[in-house]
């Protein structure tokens, strides 16, 4: 093994990409074969993700007792929770108002879950995505109230909302608002407003401000437990079990592309573990209808279940997913299971056309630091998968606009590291550029009047074009590991997975494989690459490159290889079609290695 600092890898700065290749930094390449790193590749992972030596067990397997922080310390927390206690103590209905998007699905249903097992009135509203479009109307407020509950808690929504809570405020309604997105620095009228990026927050909270809504509401549920226990709430009945409730925020914090480091990492860790004993019946129900037959993996909240809840908020109803998370029937947990993933179908199909429609557009815009990219008749409910797909594609921040016939627009924007796009979006609104505009440095939504598109596009110019190239300037493909065909073993997956959960901010392991040969390589699906490759150690190993068949990688594996040796990069995975587990390579990228 030789352990490199970060430099080239491989002596790679041109691949068929156009990237460089670097080594993450304090890597490795496996000039022996993957055995002699199975004791201490897993803390070689860690360090190169920011995890200084001393501290590598307690990141090796992270848990809640170590990773938890006292929820008091959040500014308006003990508040939040006291008033949920006084409406649990005396018997007032409470509704939890959740976004429609997996986030808002799994934080809302995970108080509705609680109060409901503390004996409380509790119900939710989820609004509609294209009725009522994000976040809380205060029209909406104000008949919930009428409807009986004195009490609402947001969640997932609410630190922008100005108008919506002054109304409420003004017609007497309590509201706490429950959020994860960047705040102004004056706060909107609440009861309490719980979270971790707000202004004001002192620093142990504000470095939780990656947690996803619904990690902050499950401090609120810690603090809501722990406000009865002292009130002796619990003399009479048992205590309701949290640690049951981690599979909803692994699922919404995954599905959110939250940051998977320090607390979130605990939260997915153990959500997981949550998640495979299937007692929740909605979520068991969830996992059968996207035809798993082993217990989820994190790769499976992002690609498979999450996208089935969306999907309900997207093209369908927006309560499904609500509904199916809180259902205590089986048969009805089934029918909403299978009914989402009817309309995972449907917005697949629709997502496409806009998607082919934005791309039309991509080439007028090769000046802009953000792809801006609009369309009439483009159904909102998509918008932001396109704008991720645009993203990928172009490297660059990439936003996407639904106009209405009236002129005014509905946009999603998806961001890349080192942009903070949410900023940007709350800094256009201040500006009147928008009509209104909220979000995180990854992830952002607006709303603009058609005559302001072209001011906004060059106020992001000016506000994120440095950045943006620094950003762009700055990426590689970065490596973990370097190895022969024969080193590529199930064992070694098996190994990489011990430093996961991986996400965002929590990459993957990737790993060079090489040099190979090419022994075959054809398309296979719509546009998958799949090849083989046979190393100089005498073994084979089989790769497989998703939605790349007409990139330049892929028309050189397949129409140019011939007598050429390559280095192929990208994640180790299992393949467990066969009789037996193999491993494969999840191709993202290759280079010439002589």
């Amino acid at each position: 093994m030789a352990t490199r600092s970060l430099s080239t890898a491989l002596g790679i700065e041109m691949s068929l990409s156009g990237r460089a290749w670097r080594w993450r930094g304090g890597n490795m390449a496996l000039e022996d074969g993957a055995a002699s790193l199975e004791n201490d590749i897993v803390a070689q992972l860690l360090m190169t993700r920011g995890v200084a030596q001393d501290d590598i067990e307690r990141h090796a397997k992270p848990t809640l007792r170590d990773f938890l922080p006292d929820p008091s310390e959040f500014r308006d927390m003990e508040t939040a929770a006291e008033r949920i206690v006084q409406a649990v103590l005396g018997g007032e209905a409470v509704t939890i108002y959740g976004d429609y998007d997996v986030d808002g699905a799994t934080s809302a249903a995970l108080l509705v879950s609680l109060l409901r097992d503390l004996g409380a009135d509790a119900n939710y509203y989820i609004p509609d995505r294209l009725l009522e479009g994000y976040g809380p109307s205060g029209e909406a407020l104000v008949r919930l109230a009428e409807q009986g509950s004195s009490l609402i808690v947001t969640v997932d929504c609410g630190a922008m909302a100005f108008e919506a809570l002054e109304q409420a405020h003004t017609a007497g309604i309590d509201v706490i608002v429950v959020d994860h997105h960047k705040c102004a620095a004056e706060l909107p009228k609440a009861a309490a407003l719980v979270n971790p990026n707000r202004l004001d927050e002192n620093d142990l909270a504000a470095s939780h401000g990656h947690l996803a809504a619904v990690g902050v509401a499950f401090l609120l549920a810690i603090a809501i437990v722990r406000t009865l226990r002292k009130r002796g709430y619990f003399e009479t009945r048992k205590e309701p079990d949290l640690m049951g409730l981690l599979d909803l925020v692994a699922l919404g914090t995954v599905a959110d592309v939250a940051a998977l480091h320090g607390l979130n990492r605990a939260f997915v860790a153990q959500g997981l573990k949550v998640m495979a004993r299937r007692d929740r019946i909605g979520m068991a129900a969830l996992i059968d209808a996207s035809r798993l037959k082993r217990a989820p993996q994190c790769s499976d909240l992002g690609f498979a279940l999450g996208p089935r809840i969306n999907a309900g908020g997207r093209v369908g109803e927006s309560t499904l997913g609500v509904r199916l998370l809180t259902t205590d029937d089986p048969e009805e947990a089934r029918q909403i299971a299978e009914q989402l993933s009817a309309l995972n179908e449907e917005r697949r199909a629709i997502e496409a056309e806009v998607q082919e429609a934005a791309e039309a557009q991509i080439a007028s815009q090769h000046n802009q630091s953000v792809q801006v990219l609009c369309g009439e008749g483009w159904h909102p409910g998509v918008i932001g998968i396109v704008a991720g797909r645009i993203k990928e594609k172009t490297g660059k921040p990439a936003i996407v606009i639904a106009l209405d016939e009236d002129g005014t627009g509905k946009g999603s924007g998806r961001s890349i590291s080192g942009v903070d796009l949410g900023a940007a979006i709350i800094a256009a609104r201040e500006s009147e550029l928008l009509v209104a505009g909220g979000g995180h440095a990854m992830a952002a939504g607006l709303t603009i009047d058609r005559d302001k598109l072209s001011a906004f596009v060059e106020f992001l110019d000016q506000r994120l074009a440095r950045d943006v190239d620094r950003a762009r300037q700055s990426q590689s493909m970065q490596l973990d590991l370097a190895l022969a065909p024969g080193g590529l073993t199930p064992s070694l997956v098996e190994t990489l997975d011990g430093a996961g959960p991986y996400g965002v901010g929590w990459p993957g392991p990737r790993v060079a494989v090489g040099p190979v040969r090419i022994i075959k390589a054809d398309i296979v699906g719509k546009d998958h690459l799949r090849i083989i490759a046979a190393g100089e150690d005498g073994r084979s190993l089989k790769a497989i490159a998703f939605r790349a068949a007409e990139t330049e990688m892929a028309q050189t594996l397949l129409h140019r290889s011939a007598g050429r040796r390559f280095h192929l990069a990208g994640r180790a995975k299992i393949d467990d079609w066969g009789t037996r587990p193999q491993a494969e390579l999840h191709l993202e990228d290759a280079a010439f290695a002589d």
